[in-house]
């Protein structure tokens, strides 16, 4: 049984007394559940977060890292710099990152694959366009951007990755693709991973769905067949929100 994990990715929100505020406001309402609740949040309020959620079941995430260990790299953070703070996740290929600062396939294979060895979660996040998916691109966009992803990437090592589909349309838009299409391509995210490694594997790999998760609609988002969670942009900022979502 895969255990659900509901992800709030804050992108560039928040200062580190708002931050410690949301915690302290939600670590109690969403102890003891089965579900696995993650805080993405800027670099900035990482340590000040981990420290706020010691002894908690909130576990505190990066937006980003690079795959080198250290380096001439202005303005990145290595897996050994996260790790050091006590961070236990790292999202990996977000749209915004693929769109705005040149993320690409294979950036996010050498990310994952750094991860991995360093023992962090890695979510590596795939979607399409508006245009790729009119234009019935989707299925095949998907596949190439996974088995990318997971080259090189062990059938051992495979279940620890978390995948987070994020029709890129769709997010903070508004829009949601209806739980039926979203879980049509996870399923199909599934099917991928079985032709890598094996029906055992591909069972195992949890994969989320990303792209205006709010309240409203999780319950019906969450209880898909192939759904295990969510990566939660706006609707993760609010801490009475975010208590709804991890207890859907």
């Amino acid at each position: 049984m895969r255990k659900p994990i509901i992800a709030g990715n804050w992108k560039m929100h928040k200062t580190v007394a708002e931050g410690v505020a949301f915690i302290q406001a939600v670590k109690d309402e969403v102890a003891g559940t089965d579900v696995e609740a993650l805080v993405c949040a800027p670099f900035t309020l990482l340590p000040s977060l981990v420290e706020a959620a010691k002894g908690t079941s909130v576990k505190i995430g990066a937006q980003n890292m690079h795959f080198e260990d250290k380096g001439a790299f202005t303005g990145e953070v290595s897996a050994d710099m996260l790790l050091d703070i006590g961070v236990t996740h790292v999202i990996i290929g977000h749209s915004e990152r693929r769109q705005f600062f040149a993320e690409t396939d294979e950036t996010v294979n050498k990310k994952a694959i750094k991860a991995l060895s360093k023992g962090l979660t890695p979510i590596v996040c795939c979607g399409e366009t508006l245009e790729q998916r009119e234009a019935g691109e989707t299925k095949a966009l998907v596949k190439v951007q996974i088995e990318k992803a997971f080259s090189g990437i062990s059938g051992a090592d495979a279940p620890k990755v978390v995948i987070a589909y994020e029709p890129i349309w769709a997010i903070g838009t508004g829009k949601t693709a209806s739980s039926q299409d979203a879980n049509d391509v996870i399923s199909y995210i599934r099917e991928v991973l079985e032709g890598l490694y094996g029906d055992d594997v591909s069972e195992e790999i949890r994969i989320q769905y990303g792209g205006s998760v709010k309240p409203s609609n999780a319950w019906e988002i969450m209880n898909e067949s192939d759904i295990d969670g969510a990566l939660v942009g706006g609707a993760s900022l609010e801490p009475g929100d975010f208590i709804q979502l991890v207890n859907f």
